[in-house]
């Protein structure tokens, strides 16, 4: 039997193996050592050192977690305001990002650029800082106060920033496509829009899915992003919710559960999608006839023959050189 053979590397062999599994073990026991120090320092056992006694793991600072009212009034209401965030911004981050994506790959050269120069500028800045921009534009440009201010500061920097990525995956799905794609439209009487988006921009957006996916996943993380613009998110929600028991070690970690719990279902309902797009069928049933309305085909018109056919037993050169003789004239 022939040895597998790897596409990305080469098979390691024993010596390779041998050294893999020494980094293992000694990445486990480190990564073993780390979180027992952690824990230690966490449940405040004896140590060399003097410090104030500040047990973060005893069973009361656990105990708000099983009352009605943490929930009520802190961990539910920063769970909806994530979620209500982290919806309204994949839509309209879908919506812009789709838009971006075909202006910059139409033939109009002042879009295409404006369309550029848009994506480049807003994928450069940190989402922070246009948190903040929106939100201050907010404050004294368009005159907004109240609770929507936060929210207006969350979905506009949230909705800049990845309406770009995915404007850029848009645009790197359609370059990757072979160029008879584009060429096949055109032969038929497709207008070059008409085209990229018939044609081009299913394949493009079936093709980088995996990548649009996971960028879903990131704006509900960056959704935490809000807790600078005072906006009530799961993250603000469970500082406050710490300040009030004296549990920040707790939180953190039942909000981490919360987050993974989220994204989680996120990735499995992406994952669904994504397996339903791949199984539907990938031909475009377009009735497109450039402009010509086909006709059944009719039986060729075939004129009579002028030669007898040849004798059973008579070459058809001989036939065909006899009846090229003039026909004989009884009369003459």
């Amino acid at each position: 039997m022939s040895a597998p053979v790897a596409v990305l590397f080469d098979v390691p062999g024993p010596r390779a193996r041998a050294r893999y599994r020494v980094v293992s073990i000694i990445g486990t026991v480190l990564l073993v050592a780390i979180l027992a120090f952690v824990i230690v320092r966490m449940l405040d056992l004896p140590a060399p050192e003097v410090r104030p006694r500040n047990n973060q793991l005893t069973a009361e600072k656990w105990l708000p977690f099983v009352t009605a009212s943490a929930w009520t009034n802190y961990l539910l209401p920063g769970l909806l305001g994530t979620i209500l965030a982290a919806v309204v911004s994949v839509v309209l981050s879908l919506v812009v990002g789709l838009a971006l994506g075909i202006g910059r790959l139409v033939q109009v050269r002042w879009l295409r650029w404006a369309c550029g120069a848009f994506v480049e500028f807003f994928r450069s800045v940190p989402v922070l800082m246009m948190m903040l921009f929106a939100y201050y534009a907010g404050l004294f440009a368009l005159r907004i106060t109240g609770a929507f201010l936060p929210f207006f500061g969350v979905v506009v920097g949230l909705t800049l920033y990845n309406s770009c990525v995915i404007a850029e995956l848009v645009r790197s799905g359609v370059n990757s496509l072979p160029k008879g794609q584009q060429e096949a439209g055109l032969a038929i009487g497709l207008t070059p829009m008409s085209t990229l988006t018939t044609i081009l921009l299913p394949q493009a957006i079936t093709a980088m899915l995996p990548s649009m996916l996971s960028q879903l996943v990131v704006i509900l993380k960056d959704s935490a992003l809000g807790y600078m613009i005072s906006y009530l998110e799961l993250m603000r929600a469970g500082t406050n919710l710490a300040a009030v028991f004296g549990n920040l070690i707790p939180t953190m970690i039942v909000l981490a559960v919360m987050y993974i719990i989220m994204n989680s279902l996120l990735t499995r309902a992406a994952s669904l999608v994504q397996r339903r797009l791949r199984r539907a069928p990938q031909v475009l049933d377009l009735n497109i006839t450039a402009g010509m309305v086909p006709q059944p085909a009719s039986e060729p018109q075939v004129p009579p023959m002028l030669l007898h056919p040849p004798g059973p037993d008579e070459p058809p050169t001989l036939r065909h050189h006899r009846d090229r003789r003039p026909p004989h004239d009884p009369g003459t």
